[in-house]
């Protein structure tokens, strides 16, 4: 898209900050070192501000983006037990900002796998002791072909954690 790959980190840290003006103020100014936004504003604001910014990947700069202006980390991590370093550092920076985990959200990412449920009940587990205040449960990967395919792997996984019918 023609922008420099290795000061990526530093325009969203800027584009975040542009976003959260739009999705708040009815009309912004805003002059940052990538975008110069002269006189705009949207009309109507969105009903819920401001809007929560999700951070993934597992990088020490993500991490340290994560701690000191996300609202929640979207993790790869297979298991809980992975994440802690990761989870370790965030706490580390959130401390810096004078934050706490507590003031952001953590999603968990768990795989479909075998179908086991008691499989998906203990990585559920492991990542509601580390504190995951969402899940998202993967069907990728499982040799699937047809989308009916993967709607049927989240309905039993639905049904065996008794979240659906």
């Amino acid at each position: 898209m023609g922008e420099n790959f290795h000061d990526r980190g530093k325009r969203i840290e800027e584009q975040v900050a542009l976003m959260r003006q739009l999705w708040t103020e009815p009309l912004v100014e805003f002059s940052g070192h990538w975008h110069r936004v002269p006189d705009a504003g949207i009309n109507p604001l969105p009903v819920q501000r401001p809007i929560p910014i999700w951070f993934g990947g597992h990088a020490d700069p993500v991490l340290r983006r994560l701690a000191t202006i996300g609202d929640g980390w979207m993790t790869n991590y297979q298991t809980a037990h992975d994440a802690l370093p990761a989870l370790d550092q965030i706490n580390r920076y959130l401390d810096e900002s004078g934050r706490d985990l507590s003031s952001l959200g953590l999603e968990a990412r768990i795989s479909y796998g075998d179908g086991n449920p008691s499989t998906w009940e203990g990585l559920i587990k492991g990542w509601e002791e580390v504190g995951a205040t969402h899940l998202t449960i993967q069907t990728m990967r499982l040799g699937f072909q047809t989308p009916d395919q993967h709607m049927e792997a989240l309905r039993e996984f639905a049904t065996a954690l008794g979240i659906g019918s």
